[in-house]
């Protein structure tokens, strides 16, 4: 499919989706840092999915659109969370590869190239679906340092994905691949495991990290425990449950 970039006709190369919940005061420079880091890769489009606002996120989002044919804004009437927000970017997205990352600005913009580079290279790996970034110095609270720490030992543990932060919202994947993962909520903190699942290779990229300069974080660290530990049971069993098995073609070249 084709979009228009800065006035001429082009196939997109990527998709950026990002999520947000309430982030009117983070939006306007994530918007301008995106376009920054990404118009020197090429034709992309970003995609930003208002999941439940009840803040000006999506006035804002239209506004900025008006002057930028390559940013579509996406709504959910009610909050579906950030798994669901980032599902429905990706059903919207008009690239084959997409990018993500956190709409509260923590994640810099500038780490995006790098995450991309090698499934946009022209001697990308087939079997590379996803590159992970592991984030590097983060800039939270020490309460919520320590709780990521502890979770992402215990899903390493469990799971043996081989990441040590899937917490990180920058991630760059295959689009056909994403979406014949499984879907649940909070699937996006196990994305590493489920690409695994299905027999993709896994790249690991390590980015910067910075505190948030507007706004709130829309959960605490009990509702991540929480839900955390009944989310890693359910995705070690789809581990145990998955028999990959590779069809193979035999009829392919045989003689008329």
């Amino acid at each position: 499919m084709k979009t228009k970039q800065h006035g001429m006709q082009d196939v997109t190369r990527f998709s950026i989706v990002v999520p947000m919940k309430n982030e009117a005061g983070n939006i306007a420079a994530l918007v301008d840092e995106i376009e920054a880091a990404c118009t020197p890769l090429g034709p992309f489009e970003l995609i930003i999915v208002n999941d439940g606002s009840t803040d000006t996120t999506e006035t804002l989002a239209r506004d900025l659109a008006r002057a930028r044919p390559w940013l579509r804004v996406i709504r959910h009437e009610r909050s579906g969370g950030q798994s669901a927000a980032v599902h429905s970017g990706v059903l919207h997205a008009r690239a084959p590869i997409v990018a993500t990352l956190d709409g509260d600005g923590q994640n810099p913009p500038d780490q995006l190239p790098a995450l991309l580079a090698p499934l946009l290279s022209p001697g990308a790996p087939a079997d590379l679906a996803l590159v992970a970034g592991q984030r590097q110095g983060r800039k939270d609270t020490f309460s919520k340092r320590i709780a990521s720490r502890l979770a992402n030992g215990l899903r390493a543990r469990v799971l043996g994905d081989g990441t040590r932060d899937t917490g990180c919202g920058l991630k760059a994947f295959r689009r056909e691949a994403y979406l014949a993962l499984p879907f649940f909520n909070h699937q996006h903190r196990y994305l590493p495991a489920l690409f695994a699942r299905d027999g993709w290779t896994i790249a690991h990229v390590d980015v910067t990290h910075r505190p948030r300069q507007a706004g709130q974080s829309n959960y605490n660290n009990l509702q991540r425990a929480l839900v955390g530990v009944h989310d890693l049971v359910g995705v070690a069993w789809l581990l145990r449950r998955r028999k990959l098995v590779r069809p193979i073609e035999v009829t392919e070249g045989q003689d008329p």
